[in-house]
């Protein structure tokens, strides 16, 4: 009998710093859609980061998202990305994921503003034929709006998309970055190993 396809779940993001929010999402993925896994990708070069300088550096983040995900089982750190010269796409770290593992099903995990931008990615061709798109965070986006972008994008592209039924959480890195500058507490919002290793290294003070 022909051994069932793994189900494996895609957080990428330059996590400068990984969260609780993204820790949600991820939990909440893994469970709706019955994956095996959950693949962390910190992102090394991402062409929509280009040109800012707040943030950790690239084995600083590296290391937030290993201390973050430490202890459950099925969450995966991937960090291929972060050894990439140049440019990093979704579309191709996808091909690298198939080109291991063929018979694996992906689900890449994005935002409902990732979402409305899609159809701007690079070859999103593509990446609808290497994975499936699980859309979180619909709270506040006009449903209207967001519906007839979903059909755009399964006619045009063939796209698979699901949506994913999780609390927004009103947490963002770039908050989280502002309130380390202004000497506030984020111990609400981060593992607190996370937390404790900004506070060790002095990131983003």
């Amino acid at each position: 009998m022909k051994e069932e396809n793994h189900k494996k779940g895609i957080m990428g993001g330059t996590f400068d710093p990984i969260h609780n929010g993204h820790l949600m999402l991820a939990e909440s993925a893994l469970k709706q859609f019955e994956l095996d896994d959950i693949l962390f990708l910190p992102a090394g070069n991402p062409p929509h980061k280009q040109g800012r300088h707040d943030g950790a550096d690239a084995e600083q983040r590296l290391a937030m998202v290993r201390l973050a995900i430490s202890g459950h089982p099925h969450f995966i750190l991937d960090d291929e990305e972060m050894h990439r010269h140049g440019l990093t796409y979704t579309r191709d770290t996808l091909l690298r994921l198939k080109a291991k593992e063929p018979d694996t099903e992906y689900y890449f995990i994005i935002g409902a503003d990732s979402l409305m931008a899609f159809d701007t990615w690079y070859q999103p061709e593509d990446i609808c034929k290497y994975c499936s798109l699980i859309v979180a965070g619909r709270d506040g986006a006009d449903e209207s709006i967001l519906r007839q972008k979903t059909e755009k994008l399964r006619r045009e592209f063939h796209a698979s998309i699901f949506f994913l039924d999780a609390p927004k959480v009103n947490i963002s890195s770039t908050s989280l970055r502002s309130l380390c500058r202004e000497k506030r507490p984020i111990r609400d919002f981060v593992p607190d190993a996370v937390a404790g290793y900004i506070e060790e290294h002095g990131i983003y003070s």
